[in-house]
């Protein structure tokens, strides 16, 4: 009767060579396929130009400060209905409670994880100081709804707010 001892194979600097080689091959062959996964679906750009984007700051601070100072109350509702489409209503009046009429609202449904999904939203006035538009197949979840308030084209209202439709 032979033992296990000697059925048994000696470990060999080859077969060491051999099972690094595999344990490492893995690893990088898992990082590869996660990595390019991750570039495909999320570029990790906000801007095509940081250098672009930095000439207009001190427009957008000026433009901030001038906003605050109208003192503006703009309230958004948000409701995505059975069909999935999202209705936007926006209330604007001023800062002695007028309502705001004249203005040209512009919305974006804008999806936090994925820029690809994001839809831009029309609204017209239908009431004084009401506005309103659609963005049509909404999917639920959380989305961050920009408003741009124009008047004879200058800004003059920006906001952006995350909500959650379901």
């Amino acid at each position: 009767m032979s033992s296990r001892s000697e059925q048994s194979r000696p470990l060999t600097g080859r077969m060491v060579l051999l099972i690094l080689i595999a344990f490492f091959g893995t690893v990088i062959g898992v990082n590869v396929v996660m990595m390019r996964l991750a570039i495909s679906t999320l570029p990790g750009t906000e801007v095509d130009s940081a250098y672009s984007a930095s000439l207009g700051y001190e427009k957008e601070i000026a433009a901030a400060r001038a906003q605050a100072a109208r003192g503006w109350q703009v309230e958004a509702h948000v409701e995505r209905g059975r069909d999935g489409a999202a209705i936007v209503q926006v209330a604007a009046k001023d800062n002695s409670g007028k309502p705001v009429s004249g203005l040209s609202f512009q919305g974006r449904l804008e999806r936090p994880t994925d820029k690809r999904a994001d839809q831009a939203v029309d609204l017209a006035e239908i009431g004084t100081g009401i506005y309103r538009g659609t963005a049509g197949q909404v999917a639920p979840g959380q989305w961050d709804l920009v408003l741009e308030g124009d008047a004879r084209g200058e800004r003059m209202f920006l906001s952006k707010n995350r909500v959650l439709l379901n």
